[in-house]
């Protein structure tokens, strides 16, 4: 009764870790391509995921459903689901004026800071910290609406460490592709919440296997994210409209920035003094902030004037 209960991508992400590598690909293309899989037969989807129609068949028992039509039900219903987001948030928001919107909206996101904040384990954060500075390479992956927020980490890192690697890619190949040397001596962070990203979760089980630490940022302790790490970070993120609120993960992500310029301010320090030189030299931020007096522009560095001949 339980398991009729629940959605078919939870069912995926519970079962994802003990399921063979065809039953892992098929669960993947699903995943990050459920608008496609909707409508394909099992022999479609076995042939796209590159797999036997009897695989396909075998998951979709695997997973509880008595057979192929029960399963494209099951993921029809989840994907009207999500595409009737838009009708409840007009349901819950149509009646109210902007202002009411704003702090609606807003109110949720301090819950969530507050819920955060008493649920992240203090020791995973201190442990984060140590690994990121001790890792000779540090990856990052965050796919879909999680993108920004890989980004974001991936910018600050930049400036406090080298040696770090943002997984930019649409294709788990080329994920691999660009983590291929990853050891033990490295470390990934992988970012995701609901609806998780099976191609973020492939990474992580692949820098696992190759003995990397593994920080995982998610939502709880239901993720499959933690199947593979060591070091969970939980931010709660609710989906308040048609997106994710991601105001939580990003206040954890600026904690880590801030943690770890402080465990070495002379290196960041040191860091810093060199972009700023660098982007004095090379006007990096002059190109459209030229005050112009005179006919010449007025730089941070004297200009040479010709002599008159």
């Amino acid at each position: 009764m339980e398991q009729q209960e629940l959605d078919i991508i939870t069912r995926m992400n519970e079962k994802y870790m003990k399921m063979s590598k065809g039953h892992k690909a098929i669960a993947a293309y699903i995943s990050d391509h459920y608008e496609q899989a909707v409508f394909m037969t099992a022999a479609k989807l076995g042939e796209t995921v590159g797999v036997s129609e009897s695989t396909v068949v075998r998951f979709a028992m695997g997973l509880g459903y008595e057979g192929y039509p029960e399963f494209q039900k099951a993921l029809e219903n989840w994907v009207k689901n999500k595409l009737n987001s838009v009708q409840k948030i007009g349901a819950k928001y149509g009646k109210s004026t902007q202002s009411e919107i704003l702090n609606s909206v807003l109110s949720a996101d301090i819950e969530k800071i507050q819920d955060t904040i008493v649920n992240l384990d203090p020791a995973a954060f201190e442990a984060a910290v140590d690994i990121i500075l001790e890792a000779r390479t540090v990856y990052l992956v965050g796919v879909r609406s999680c993108e920004p927020l890989a980004d974001f980490l991936h910018f600050y890192l930049n400036m406090i460490r080298g040696n770090v690697v943002l997984l930019k890619t649409t294709s788990v190949t080329e994920m691999f592709e660009q983590m291929i040397r990853i050891s033990e001596e490295d470390a990934i962070i992988g970012i995701s919440f609901p609806r998780y990203s099976m191609r973020t979760l492939k990474a992580m089980e692949f820098a696992n296997d190759r003995n990397a630490k593994v920080i995982t940022i998610t939502d709880s302790i239901h993720s499959p994210m933690n199947l593979y790490s060591s070091c969970n970070l939980l931010a709660r993120s609710d989906m308040v409209s048609i997106v994710d609120s991601l105001v939580a993960p990003l206040s954890v992500i600026n904690a880590l920035v801030v943690a770890l310029c402080l465990k070495q301010p002379e290196a960041v320090k040191q860091n810093l003094e060199t972009l700023e030189q660098v982007w004095n030299n090379y006007q990096v931020y002059l190109n459209d902030e030229i005050n112009f007096i005179d006919d010449e522009p007025m730089l941070n560095y004297p200009l040479m004037k010709q002599e008159d001949n």
